[in-house]
């Protein structure tokens, strides 16, 4: 996946937008206010911090060792830094991104979800 490709498939998910609250070459992606990915798009190799289950973290973490670690920089029980140059599928990693945003929706007061249509 090319950093052009993660950006929009972030950005294709509902109500989702691209922030830079840390520096300009970080690219923090967010759904109503709330932080589902953070990725340097221009760094190589290529990586993404991602929201997960906690038990789905460690499962995630041990069978794809050295592609997935914990959060750098993050909580590590709740987020995986995710390497996107290659050595996972795409399929993949769009599941990953779409449970991480799902995650993040869940921890929505229930009006803001029914906005975005999940209730």
């Amino acid at each position: 996946m090319t950093p052009r490709e993660l950006r929009t498939l972030c950005l294709s998910l509902n109500a989702a937008v691209e922030d830079f609250p840390f520096t300009p070459q970080t690219s923090v992606f967010k759904v109503l206010g709330k932080m589902f990915a953070l990725s340097a798009l221009d760094a190589r190799p290529l990586t993404v911090n991602l929201k997960c289950d906690p038990e789905d973290a460690v499962r995630l973490r041990a069978e794809y060792e050295g592609l997935i670690a914990p959060g750098y920089h993050m909580n590590k029980r709740h987020w995986n830094t995710v390497t996107v140059d290659g050595g996972l599928p795409d399929r993949v990693v769009r599941e990953l991104v779409e449970d991480s945003y799902d995650l993040v929706v869940a921890g929505l007061p229930r009006a803001e979800r029914l906005r975005l249509d999940r209730p």
